[in-house]
Formats: C-alpha cells, sequence, structure tokens
C-alpha cells in the first residue's frame, strides 16, 4: 500500500518535473524567437534608413551639381564685366588727367571728342556684347527638375507616413466592437444612444436601482466582456481635463464610498488617470505617475490575454504610456470609462468609445 502511494507522487513528480521542463523550454523559445524578431526588425529599420540616407545624398548631389555650374557660370560672367568696366575706367582717368593738363586748374567733363572716337566706338561695341551675353536671365537653375525631385520626396513621405506607424495598423487589427451598458452607469451619466459615449450631468437620473450599478463613482462599464485573445480599443479624450479609463474584472464593487469602486485602486482593474495636465497609472491602489506632458485626443488601450498585458497608449503620436503585466488574468475583462464632474464646465465634454 505504501509503494502503490510512493509509485503515485513519484509518477506525479515526473509529471510535473516534465511540464517544468515544458514551461522552460517555451520560456526559452518565446525569448529566443522573440530576440530574432527584434533584430530582424531593427536591421529592416537600419537599411530603410541607409536607403533613404543614400536618396537624400543622390538627390542633393544633382541639385549641388546644377547649383555649382549655375554659380560658376555667372561668376565668368561677373569677372567679364569687372574686365570691360576697370578698362573703360582706366581710359576716363587717363581722359581727364589730360584735360586738367590742358586746362591747368579749371575743371571739366570728359567730352566725346577728348577721346579717339575709334576707342569710344570699340568700347561701346564690347559693352554692348557683353551686356547681350551676361544677360542674368540666361542662366538659371533647372527648376522643372527642382521640382520634379522636390514632388518625388513629397510623395515618398505621404507613401512612409501612409505605412506607418506601423504598430498602429497592428493594433488596429485587433479591434475589438464595445458598447457601453447603462444598467452599470452611475446615475449622473448620461450614456449616448449608440453606447459609444458617457457625459457627466449634474441632474440624477431616473434610472433603475440594481446591484451591478456604480452609486457613488462616475464609472460605467461595458456589455461585452472578453476573456480570451488580444483586444483593442481606442478612446476620444478631447477637450477634457479629468478622466479615468481601463480593463476591471466584473467583481469590481460598485456601491458605497470605498476606493474599491475606483478604478485602479485595487488587484481587480487596470487604470489610466489624466487630471490638469498629469498622467497616473493605477493598480493595486499603487499610482504610478508618468513623465508626460503632451495632452492626447485619443487614447488607446491593448490587452493581451496570452501574455496578461495591459497597455495604454497616446494615439496622437502612438506614444506607448504604460504597460501592466498581470501575467495571468484570472476572470473575464470589461472596459471601464469615467468622464469625472464637469469641474464649473471645463470638464463637460463626453468621453467616446471611437469607432475607427
Amino acid at each position: 500500500m505504501q509503494k502503490n502511494s510512493q509509485d503515485h507522487l513519484m509518477r506525479q513528480r515526473e509529471a510535473i518535473r516534465c511540464r517544468l521542463k515544458k514551461l522552460n523550454g517555451k520560456q526559452n523559445a518565446i525569448k529566443s524567437k522573440s530576440s530574432a524578431m527584434r533584430e530582424s526588425i531593427v536591421k529592416k529599420y537600419e537599411e530603410m534608413r541607409r536607403v533613404l540616407e543614400e536618396d537624400c545624398k543622390i538627390t542633393l548631389s544633382l541639385l549641388e551639381m546644377e547649383e555649382t555650374a549655375a554659380v560658376r557660370a555667372l561668376e565668368n560672367l561677373i569677372e567679364a564685366n569687372w574686365v570691360l568696366l576697370r578698362d573703360i575706367e582706366v581710359q576716363l582717368n587717363e581722359g581727364m588727367m589730360d584735360s586738367e593738363k590742358q586746362l591747368g586748374d579749371r575743371v571739366s567733363l570728359l567730352s566725346g571728342e577728348q577721346l579717339d572716337n575709334r576707342q569710344v566706338t570699340m568700347y561701346e561695341d564690347r559693352m554692348l556684347e557683353l551686356l547681350t551675353t551676361t544677360d542674368p536671365s540666361l542662366i538659371n537653375l533647372d527648376e522643372a527638375k527642382s521640382d520634379q525631385l522636390l514632388g518625388f520626396t513629397n510623395n515618398l513621405l505621404l507613401f512612409i507616413r501612409s505605412q506607418i506607424p506601423n504598430a498602429k495598423r497592428l493594433l488596429k487589427s485587433y479591434s475589438s466592437e464595445v458598447v457601453l451598458d447603462p444598467s452599470t452607469a452611475h446615475p449622473k451619466l448620461i450614456i449616448s444612444p449608440e453606447g459609444d459615449g458617457a457625459t457627466f450631468t449634474d441632474v440624477w437620473q431616473d434610472v433603475p436601482e440594481h446591484e451591478g450599478r456604480f452609486d457613488t463613482t462616475l464609472n460605467v462599464l461595458s456589455i461585452q466582456c472578453w476573456d480570451s485573445g488580444r483586444h483593442y480599443w481606442e478612446v476620444d479624450v478631447s477637450g477634457k481635463i479629468y478622466w479615468e479609463l481601463g480593463l476591471t474584472y466584473p467583481s469590481i464593487s460598485r456601491k458605497g464610498q470605498k476606493e474599491d469602486c475606483w478604478l485602479g485602486r485595487h488587484a481587480e482593474s487596470w487604470c489610466l488617470e489624466y487630471f490638469d495636465g498629469d498622467y497616473n497609472a493605477w493598480h493595486g491602489g499603487t499610482a504610478h505617475p508618468l513623465p508626460i506632458s503632451t495632452c492626447f485626443h485619443r487614447i488607446g488601450i491593448f490587452c493581451s490575454f496570452p501574455g496578461g498585458l495591459v497597455t495604454f497608449l497616446g494615439v496622437d503620436s502612438m506614444t506607448p504610456l504604460y504597460s501592466f503585466c498581470a501575467g495571468t488574468f484570472t476572470d473575464s475583462l470589461h472596459l471601464a470609462l469615467c468622464p469625472g464632474h464637469d469641474l464649473q464646465g471645463t470638464n463637460s465634454k463626453p468621453i467616446r468609445i471611437c469607432r475607427s
């Protein structure tokens, strides 16, 4: 009997050891695969940088060659004008000296008769030829080529912008339909008919009372809840100076003044809070102040059940704000929103789920 028990325990021990070995192997495989993917992505971005830098060099080189040729041609024409101008001034000075010798202290202007007519004609011919050949309008940059290069560059920029950020395209692929549940909303919240927005009102709404409704905190939960897969939502918070949003287990407290009813103040929810320029990420009653001064208009929430991950992002620039690694979620999750009080009209706008 004792031997059978020992054999049974030994088999259990071997089963657990085998499982541990597989879990460790899986962990190492995930790390190795992630590292290889990271290295590959970095190499691709480095290659893109090299291609763009090389193309920039070639483009600028074409413009520089054009500029160098035009500037050099103009320098030659400028020099030709200086040469003729210098020759004319020499002749003028010589003519003035002759006049002063002939007239003594009397000052007079050099007349055409005081110069050899043939010299005057020669300088006039040189001047006319010079003015014809050094017309500034004859030398120009190839503006059509420059405009074409600028157009190509702008089109390339537009194309790149249309393709990035890759993270947003990836996250968008995990978008999940979500509708707010009016039966969970605090009586001072007005839920839009489409179920995509919540607005604070100072008037207590005539709504049915039941255990699922928040009665002190200005929260509302989604009708849907999720217990597997990866999901992504975006929330419009533009024009607001206070809001809270996040994910919560269905077991979150709904009644009374306890902080357990607030998002992120317990182990059952994860929250991002914004108030008057300051961001805080909350979970388990611990606040994580974020060193961010940007006022984002859209906040993204990404949830991965396989990784136990909750990530908040500033969608405007796809800035990662904070990530909670829960490890393993112990229950399904609801999306939770809190638009906050209107704060004397400064926070009266709704908080709204983005449909696109």
